[in-house]
């Protein structure tokens, strides 16, 4: 019998007077489905000294927690930029472990925070690990004994354009031309994930790698390399989250790979602002056979209640139009489906 995956980009619970409130929209829709994970871009948290909006964190207060257990989301991923520091690593822990949502990406220890989380229904394993380009240089990525989250570095170097590689840069003869940024994943520490991703699979039926990366709309190469090597690995879904933006939607080797989900649930960011008009997206993979039978996302906004809110693709003429444009280079072919859009896997 067909089962149903639910993914979502950023879940940041900060100021969050109701818990009952972000997710009463899309509730009904995650209670339905049979498996549904997020990225949870907070820490439940009570600074000792109280808030500083100089020093402030992530942090939410931890009975806004509640709001995943409320909303239907079964587990979440902890491994990103504001997951840090050792207090608010654990403290978030063990909200998280008090309400029952299970998470992979962040832990006591190296160990720990490379565990991934394995959801059943139905006979049906699905499991799911976690990973962050994007983490502060010290005292954040767990080690043998320290506390932090599961990375894969990344490393940038600026190349001279000696050679033409797009039609938009000129000659290389000319003084003052740009620099070309190149980026790629650290060779051992992508090992490491492309292991742990075999040992996964070797456990569950379907595997979902889920990537804090990214750096506005740009889909970079370290990105693309590190989705092509899950899939290569045993993959069967790759999600990106961390930029905020919808990005490029991509089918590899008849997997789909989210580069960038965008935000979900995020009301209010440093210093208690209150984010744009954001649209985020909210993908669904239908499973059938131990296998991917299918991949669709719908677009989310929010609204001045902060609820977020599936979107009419009628009224998202343009976005649609934007991702099928930046999707386009992959080779994507994006399908509208009522209210949906499906990806088609197989070319």
């Amino acid at each position: 019998m067909p089962q149903t995956l639910m993914l979502t980009g950023d879940v940041n619970l900060m100021n969050v007077a109701d818990p009952s409130v972000p997710f009463r929209l899309v509730a009904p829709a995650f209670k339905q489905s049979d498996f549904v994970f997020s990225n949870l871009e907070c820490c439940f948290y009570e600074p000792p000294g109280g808030r500083a909006v100089e020093n402030e964190g992530f942090f939410a207060a931890p009975a806004t927690g509640a709001a995943l257990k409320l909303g239907g989301i079964q587990a979440v991923g902890i491994a990103n930029n504001v997951n840090y520091g050792e207090a608010a690593i654990t403290a978030s822990i063990a909200r998280l472990d008090e309400l029952g949502i299970l998470h992979t990406g962040a832990g006591a220890n190296r160990d720990a925070a490379r565990a991934p989380v394995i959801l059943e229904r139905g006979g049906l394993r699905v499991g799911i690990l976690q990973r962050t380009s994007v983490y502060w240089p010290t005292n954040h990525e767990a080690g043998a004994n320290a506390t932090g989250v599961a990375v894969i570095r990344g490393h940038t170097a600026y190349q001279l354009p000696l050679h033409k590689t797009r039609v938009e840069i000129p000659p290389a003869n000319r003084p003052g031309i740009p620099p070309v940024i190149v980026t790629w994943a650290d060779p051992q520490y992508l090992q490491w994930f492309k292991d742990d991703i075999a040992a996964l699979r070797t456990r569950c039926d379907i595997v979902v790698a889920s990537c804090h990366w990214g750096l506005h709309q740009e889909v970079l190469e370290y990105m693309t390399e590190i989705a092509h090597a899950a899939i290569d690995a045993g993959a069967h879904v790759v999600m990106g989250h961390g930029p905020h933006y919808s990005l490029p939607v991509e089918a590899y080797k008849g997997k789909p790979i989210f580069y960038g989900l965008g935000s979900f649930s995020f009301y209010t960011g440093h210093g208690g602002r209150k984010h744009g008009d954001w649209v985020g997206m909210l993908a669904e993979i239908a499973l059938e056979g131990r296998a991917v039978a299918g991949a669709k996302f719908q677009f989310v906004r929010h609204n001045a209640a902060n609820e977020t809110v599936p979107c009419a693709l009628a009224n998202e003429g343009k976005t649609l139009e934007d991702i099928a444009k930046r999707s386009a280079p992959f080779g994507t072919k994006l399908t509208p489906q009522g209210d949906q859009i499906r990806v088609e896997l197989k070319g």
